[in-house]
């Protein structure tokens, strides 16, 4: 679609009160409404925390988020919706990606210092997708009146002043407090950025909103400036979680279940990629619980061990938790067990850490399930990969530092092409006709053909598998949310605001 817009495109900014209000559901929204009605829309979050990532078709690395909104806009992602990432390895430092690639490993204080480079590298970015599409809509981060944060800020109001964007402010009514975030947020910018705000969306209402008018008028009053809309809260709507806050509302343990076979994910300190899972939570007939502490568990048909960010200590933590008495045992007495990159390198021998990539150890034992030995080290490999498994055709993305070396297991997946680079590989190891199983593939379940040879290979052939997966699956869902946010959200009065 060729722009028909003066360039550079304008950009609708979407901040939020505080974390984990809906900024990326309700980016994800609007993407998809204005794609819905033909207009060129792309994406942005200048800097990205979170474990969640994905590869784009270049093979370059982002945040799964903006990877979801660029889904929802019907466009390719690529590494200028989300030119910075950082991947936190520990309580202080995380690994810097910077357009896709691994930049730099940097504890807070030493972040502070590149921020200006990384600040003029994020306008970059956003400079070329407005050149690009018709209509931008940018993502802040956390909230974005943090004070203390204010100097060093270069994803929210900063970077909304660089782009001469107005704003959208989202609450979270479900908090609690909703009337003192949207008061104390304005009451902590300058009177310039308080000018961006041009209105607000209060999200995660329960009941009837109509209950909620003399509240809307209220902000109004107050505020003198208007409510968008109230979005309700949802529970038929399946979109990628931005990061693993996400989870915590998942139903824990493996006590008071529902009758159904579940399917068990440990909750990992350094937990990466968790929506690998997501797919489970679709098939209707099987519970999915997650773990954050050993238990009996034989009362599960599967076990996964997740992706980690940081191998060494998840291992660490699992002796530490004796998470590992408890897997070595439900090995032994027959379960089966299935470890995702960070989980299928914990599954082997050893892990060998000789660059100090996550650790001051050298090495550290594994768990000793699989025969294979893992050597982390540099360069982040990064790659959309198609396989074949037992008949079945899948396409999922790697994202791991290091290799890992099969000493006698049978590799799970064929290997067919790696960033459209057709090619003959193996990947993963299992033993025991599959019962304990590794790979490196994540979003391996997007393929129903995939889902369903697991899902039998743990004794549920008979679970009820949706019959499509992966994008298509996906496609429908950010159809639902266009629908339900323009069924609660005066998208007429957000066009009219911005200028649209």
């Amino acid at each position: 679609m060729k722009s028909k817009r003066k360039k550079p495109a304008p950009v609708i900014s979407v901040f939020g009160t505080g974390s984990d209000v809906g900024k990326s559901i309700v980016t994800t929204a609007i993407c998809r409404y204005f794609y819905n009605h033909g207009i060129h829309v792309a994406p942005f979050k200048a800097q990205n925390m979170s474990n969640n990532s994905g590869v784009t078709p270049e093979g370059l690395e982002m945040g799964r988020a903006q990877i979801v909104q660029a889904e929802a806009a019907g466009i390719p992602p690529h590494v200028d919706m989300n030119p910075i990432l950082l991947k936190p390895t520990s309580q202080t430092g995380a690994q810097v990606v910077l357009l896709g690639k691994v930049f730099t490993t940097s504890t807070a204080v030493e972040y502070h210092g590149k921020k200006e480079h990384l600040f003029t590298e994020a306008k970059m970015a956003l400079n070329r997708l407005r050149d690009e599409y018709d209509l931008i809509i940018m993502e802040g981060a956390g909230s974005c009146a943090e004070v203390n944060l204010m100097p060093h800020d270069i994803v929210n109001l900063p970077m909304a002043e660089y782009a001469g964007s107005s704003v959208i402010l989202v609450a979270d009514i479900n908090k609690g407090g909703v009337f003192a975030q949207i008061l104390g947020t304005l009451s902590c910018i300058s009177e310039t950025q308080k000018a961006l705000i041009k209105g607000f969306i209060i999200n995660k209402f329960r009941g009837d909103s109509r209950l909620f008018h003399d509240g809307v008028s209220w902000i109004e009053e107050k505020t003198t400036r208007p409510v968008f809309g109230v979005l309700p809260w949802y529970d038929h709507i399946l979109i990628e979680a931005e990061d693993s806050v996400a989870i915590e509302s998942v139903p824990k343990g493996l006590k008071n279940r529902s009758g159904k076979p579940v399917v068990a994910v440990i909750r990992l300190p350094h937990i990466a990629n968790f929506n690998d899972v997501d797919p489970l939570s679709r098939v209707k007939d099987i519970d999915l619980r997650f773990l954050d502490r050993p238990e009996d568990l034989t009362m599960a048909s599967a076990v996964i061990i997740p992706g980690s960010k940081n191998t060494i200590e998840d291992l660490l933590w699992l002796r530490h938790t004796q998470f590992h008495t408890a897997l070595t045992a439900y090995a032994n007495n027959g379960g089966h067990i299935l470890g995702i990159c960070g989980g299928f390198q914990m599954l082997g021998e050893i892990v060998h850490d000789p660059e100090g990539l996550e650790s001051d150890k050298e090495s550290i034992k594994g768990l000793g399930l699989l025969p294979v030995h893992t050597t982390l080290k540099a360069p982040k490999t990064t790659s959309l990969t198609w396989v074949e498994w037992q008949g079945e055709k899948g396409l999922g993305y790697e994202i791991h530092m290091g290799h890992t070396g099969n000493k006698g297991g049978e590799p799970v997946f064929q290997v067919t092409k790696r960033n459209e680079t057709p090619l003959k590989d193996v990947d993963g190891c299992a033993t025991d006709h599959g019962r304990i199983m590794g790979t490196y593939l994540h979003g391996l379940f997007d393929s129903p053909g995939i889902l369903k040879k697991w899902l039998g290979q743990i004794g549920l052939p008979e679970a009820d598998v949706p019959e499509t997966g992966g994008l298509e699956a996906r496609n429908r869902e950010y159809d639902l949310l266009a629908k339900h946010f323009e069924t609660f959200v005066d998208m007429e009065k957000i066009e009219d605001m911005m200028g649209l």
